[in-house]
């Protein structure tokens, strides 16, 4: 079945507190993106990545895809407002019947056999949602109220979310929520249901400077 990997990058620096948008910033001399659309290529020979910029960042990812050979295995679409209209402009490329990953452009991290698993798990379920336990305490705040959560229970939601084609277009094709906070919200509410996969704990968002730090040490142990 065919393969497509929908790459969202339409962040920006604010959290990291850089006046480049973090997908561009180095990891080992390398943007973080370069990372995320590498692992995607090697995975799967067939792969086809949409990648969804802002804008006016497309000339850098236009650069990132020539240093990577990746030929016409990547195309470029523009963001929209929210999280959930860059998706939906990066679904527009799907034009056949496939297994169709969303990934944040910032985890770059993910391994090419937590994208393989999503793949088998997709196929025999329709979804594929990579989630690990939570390891700190968790309180639920309501005002000045909070409450203790059982973190048994907790689950922390990871990318790349994967679906079938056939199950992830039709949910988009509806109006933005504010509760979409990411796929599987907007696949739920269409009415299906989705499926949790084990996810992996070095598989993090690169969101504030810590993180790359974080960052560089994993990749440096991989590459002992």
């Amino acid at each position: 079945m065919k393969k497509y990997a929908v790459i969202v990058a339409g962040g920006s620096g604010q959290r990291m507190g850089t006046a480049m948008p973090k997908q561009f910033l180095l990891l080992q001399q390398k943007p973080l993106l370069w990372y995320s659309l590498n692992t995607f290529l090697q995975a799967f020979d067939d792969m086809e990545i949409i990648l969804v910029l802002p804008a006016e960042n497309i000339a850098e990812g236009e650069q990132i895809i020539k240093d990577l050979n990746a030929g016409n295995r990547v195309k470029i679409t523009a963001g929209g407002t929210a999280r959930f209209h860059s998706v939906q402009n990066g679904l527009a490329f799907v034009s056949a019947p496939s297994v169709v990953f969303v990934h944040d452009g910032v985890r770059c991290l993910a391994s090419k056999e937590l994208i393989h698993r999503c793949y088998e798990q997709a196929l025999e379920k329709g979804s594929a949602i990579p989630a690990v336990a939570a390891t700190d305490s968790i309180r639920i705040a309501n005002g000045t109220d909070h409450t203790v959560a059982d973190r048994n229970h907790v689950r922390i939601i990871q990318t790349p979310q994967t679906f079938l084609s056939a199950i992830l277009l039709p949910a988009f094709n509806t109006t933005y929520q504010d509760s979409f906070t990411d796929e599987a919200t907007v696949v739920e509410a269409s009415g299906q249901q989705v499926f949790l996969i084990e996810g992996e704990y070095e598989n993090i968002k690169i969101t504030r400077p810590a993180d790359l730090m974080i960052a560089e040490q994993i990749l440096a142990s991989r590459n002992l």
